[in-house]
């Protein structure tokens, strides 16, 4: 992004923040109820050990899920582009999986496995596993039929194919789904630890909330922002290392 792009961000941010200020601290006036800006920065400094303590264990669960939604959709999304067949099968059910609300879903995970990690993961491949599956699906059947016609005249068989055409065209589309993925993953975690948890981002939101110390469930939520932010950035930086090529492929237009 230009350094010129980056000043309206920054400014929205700005505007976001004066308004804030302003409502907080001349309308509400009431700490308990709306903190101003300044009281969520402090309540972030003043606790910043116990967010990073219970940022671990979030940002763990974010991590292992977002890895093994990826894993899984690879799978599905793989047989689904060689096996029409396979796609209607499971289609529906790819869907389906998205039709009933995670908050149904995360308790039930809470029963069957306690409240260790693995409810937590589970509810981030949950999250993270629709929109990886049909990004990569997209990307897969990005080939027109007339450009594998044009390539499979040229000698190439399927194989070939897949390997030297269909998988390349998919890898923007598969880092559009990761991208999504990346800002769902740390949601999908907090998600999983309001519902029961030992430690993590979610359960502290839950005690700051009980307790009515709203700077802090804001610094908390601070937190969250940050994380999913730094995780988005990182596969950003990822994309554009493995998307290399695109820029040399433009380069004449």
């Amino acid at each position: 992004m230009p350094k010129k792009d980056l000043l309206y961000p920054i400014a929205g941010i700005i505007i976001f923040l004066l308004i804030w200020q302003l409502v907080a601290s001349l309308l509400i006036q009431r700490e308990w109820l709306l903190p101003t800006p300044g009281a969520v920065v402090v309540a972030f400094a003043e606790n910043l050990p116990l967010i990073w303590h219970h940022s671990l264990y979030t940002i763990l669960e974010a991590v292992l899920g977002m890895i093994m939604a990826v894993v899984v959709s690879l799978g599905f999304a793989l047989l689904m582009a060689l096996s029409p067949a396979i796609k209607k099968t499971l289609y529906p059910l790819l869907l389906g999986s998205q039709m009933v609300p995670i908050i149904v879903l995360a308790p039930l995970f809470i029963i069957w496995f306690g409240y260790g990690t693995l409810p937590k993961v589970l509810v981030v491949i949950l999250i993270c596993f629709f929109p990886m599956t049909i990004n990569i699906l997209a990307g897969l059947n990005a080939a027109d039929k007339e450009t594998l016609a044009f390539y499979r005249s040229m000698g190439m068989n399927d194989r070939q194919l897949f390997r030297l055409i269909r998988l390349p065209l998919a890898l923007p589309h598969f880092f559009s789904g990761l991208r999504i993925s990346a800002v769902y993953s740390v949601m999908g975690a907090v998600i999983g630890e309001w519902l029961g948890a030992q430690a993590g981002l979610g359960l502290m939101l839950i005690r700051a909330q009980n307790s009515f110390n709203l700077p802090l469930v804001f610094a908390a939520i601070l937190a969250i922002i940050i994380w999913s932010a730094l995780i988005f950035g990182l596969v950003k930086i990822a994309e554009k290392h493995c998307l290399k090529w695109r820029k040399y492929l433009t380069e004449d237009k």
